[in-house]
C-alpha cells in the first residue's frame, strides 16, 4: 500500500551551500523543497537532536520534513565539540579548533551527518547516519563553508575545502547519509502529489 504524502518534502535549511551539496548529490532522485526554520538549538546525543528538530519541523510546515544535523567529532575528545561544532566554530574559529587538539597527541576526527525524515506532525522520525573518518589539519583551503579547511579525510591529502565539489560530494558523511535517505525513499512506496508550490 502506497504511502501518499501531501507535498514535496521540506528540507529544513538556511545554508546556501548545505542546500548546494544536497541537491548536487541527491539530484532529482526525491522531490523536495527548501525552507529555513528557526528551530531551538538542541542539546544531548545527536541522533536524537536530530529526530526532535525533525518532529519540531514536522509540526511547524504541517508536513514531510528532512532535517540534517552535521557533527565534527574528536577521538581525543571522546566525540566533542560533536553537535555543537557550529557554536564552537563561531566562537574560536579554524585555529581555536586546532589550538584546543594541541594538548594531544591524537589528531584523528570522523566527520558525522545525520538526516532525520518525518511523514508528518506526531510521526516516528526516521533517521540516516554517515561518517568519514579523518584527522583535523591546519586550515588550508577556501574558507567559505564552515570546518571543511580542517578536515581531512582517511587517504586524502587535501581537506574537504581544497578538494573539487564532485570529489568531496563522492565521500563525505553527507553524501554517505543521503545515499541511505536514497535507499529509503527507493524501498518505501511514496507517492507525492505536488501542491504547486515549488
Amino acid at each position: 500500500m502506497p504511502t501518499v504524502l501531501p507535498r514535496p518534502v521540506t528540507f529544513v535549511t538556511g545554508n546556501t551551500k548545505k542546500l548546494e551539496e544536497v541537491r548536487a548529490i541527491l539530484g532529482h532522485s526525491i522531490p523536495f523543497r527548501s525552507l529555513k526554520l528557526d528551530l531551538p538549538e538542541l542539546q544531548g546525543e545527536p541522533e536524537e537532536i536530530s529526530k526532535e528538530k525533525a518532529r519540531l519541523a514536522a509540526a511547524s510546515v504541517n508536513g514531510p520534513v528532512l532535517v540534517e544535523d552535521t557533527c565534527l567529532c574528536f577521538n581525543a575528545l571522546n566525540g566533542l565539540p560533536g553537535p555543537y561544532i557550529k557554536w564552537f566554530l563561531l566562537k574560536i574559529g579554524h585555529e581555536g579548533l586546532n589550538n584546543i587538539l594541541n594538548a594531544y597527541e591524537d589528531k584523528s576526527a570522523y566527520a558525522m551527518c545525520i538526516f532525520s525524515l518525518s511523514l508528518g506532525p506526531n510521526l516516528e522520525p526516521v533517521t540516516f547516519l554517515g561518517k568519514t573518518q579523518g584527522k583535523i589539519v591546519p586550515p588550508r583551503g577556501p574558507t567559505d563553508f564552515g570546518w571543511d579547511p580542517i578536515f581531512q579525510p582517511d587517504g586524502y591529502e587535501q581537506t574537504y575545502a581544497e578538494m573539487p565539489k564532485e570529489e568531496k560530494n563522492k565521500i563525505s558523511h553527507r553524501s554517505k547519509a543521503l545515499a541511505l535517505v536514497k535507499s529509503h525513499f527507493a524501498a518505501a512506496d511514496y507517492i507525492f502529489q505536488t501542491d504547486g508550490s515549488h
